[in-house]
């Protein structure tokens, strides 16, 4: 791994911060603590270079797997009904990975693809998306509770279901508007 001076060189020479540049430079300042004198003038070096326009970040295009929304809106919808008629506690976020796992992936990188992908899973991928969500509960309801040593991932300010709900949501409705609400379409036209 290089150092923080040795990779802002290398973008101040390039006139561009390629990701894997970048990669380092936070891996760096993430795992060091304390950066010296050296790697905050660097630091500094780089930032006015890119105030400046004199270095500009790698564009990397933004994509979007379409079927995490659609599953995770059916994963919700079940889980509501089966918590409302027995009480027990289910995780969404199990549930939904189990299911993903088990599913094609549909990414896109325009909003004309995630367009096409969300009609794709919409149209074709109903039913398998139902029975994978379904298939994911059964597992979850069959498995006993999580061993003390393992640990689920979290954010620090981002722990409840209703704020990765939000995410999605504002996520769909900015890639692709139309897949917000047809992925609440489908969770209701199955009946629920």
């Amino acid at each position: 791994m290089k150092s923080i001076e040795e990779n802002i060189r290398k973008a101040l020479c390039e006139g561009v911060i390629r990701p894997e540049v970048e990669a380092e430079i936070s891996e760096i300042c993430d795992n060091q603590g304390q950066l010296s004198l050296a790697e905050n003038q660097a630091l500094d070096q780089l930032m006015e270079a890119l105030l400046k326009g004199k270095v500009t970040i790698f564009p990397t295009k933004r994509f979007l797997n379409v079927m995490e929304g659609f599953v995770f809106m059916e994963a919700i919808s079940c889980v509501e009904e089966i918590e409302a008629r027995s009480g027990e506690m289910l995780d969404i976020g199990d549930i939904t990975a189990y299911a993903l796992n088990r599913l094609p992936p549909l990414y896109a990188t325009t909003k004309e693809g995630a367009n096409f992908q969300g009609e794709h899973a919409q149209e074709d991928l109903r039913s398998l998306i139902a029975e994978q969500v379904k298939e994911a509960i059964r597992h979850s309801l069959a498995i006993p509770e999580f061993f003390p040593t393992r640990h689920n991932i979290t954010k620090a300010d981002d722990t409840t279901q209703i704020s990765m709900v939000k995410q999605i949501s504002a996520l769909l409705g900015n890639v692709a508007p139309s897949l917000s609400q047809s992925a609440i379409e489908i969770s209701t036209k199955e009946g629920r």
